[in-house]
């Protein structure tokens, strides 16, 4: 069984940043993927970032590109988002997730394991 908890949303204003944290237990193994995705109310959940828990591998969703970064410390198994220059486009509940195997696909399907979210409000 896998356990995921997200932390460090909060209220931010545009061009702020805020760095989201991700608490994991239970197996991980080197194949598998960690995720951010992000779902804004009345819209669809949809990808942000993710890493390879085997190597620095990322792949990012285009619209954080260049402002947002994934990172992990195996050793602790926590997961990050560095989230920069915030847009109020941003806001949405921030989920963490793991994937389901081997697959390098960046499809909500492919995440078996989730966390229960936490709130980033972009706002001034």
């Amino acid at each position: 069984q896998v356990q995921l908890v997200e932390s460090g949303g909060g209220l931010v204003q545009p061009g702020g940043s805020l760095r989201l944290s991700c608490a994991a237990s239970g197996t991980i193994f080197s194949s598998h993927s960690m995720g951010w995705f992000r779902q804004a109310p009345g819209k669809q959940r949809e990808f942000v970032a993710m890493i390879r828990w085997s190597s620095d591998s990322t792949y990012y969703a285009d619209s954080v590109k260049g402002r947002f970064t994934i990172s992990k410390v195996k050793g602790e198994k926590m997961i990050y988002l560095q989230m920069n220059s915030l847009l109020p486009e941003d806001t949405a509940v921030y989920y963490c997730a793991r994937s389901s195997g081997a697959d390098w696909s960046s499809r909500p399907s492919n995440f078996r394991y989730w966390g229960q979210g936490t709130q980033v409000t972009v706002s001034s």
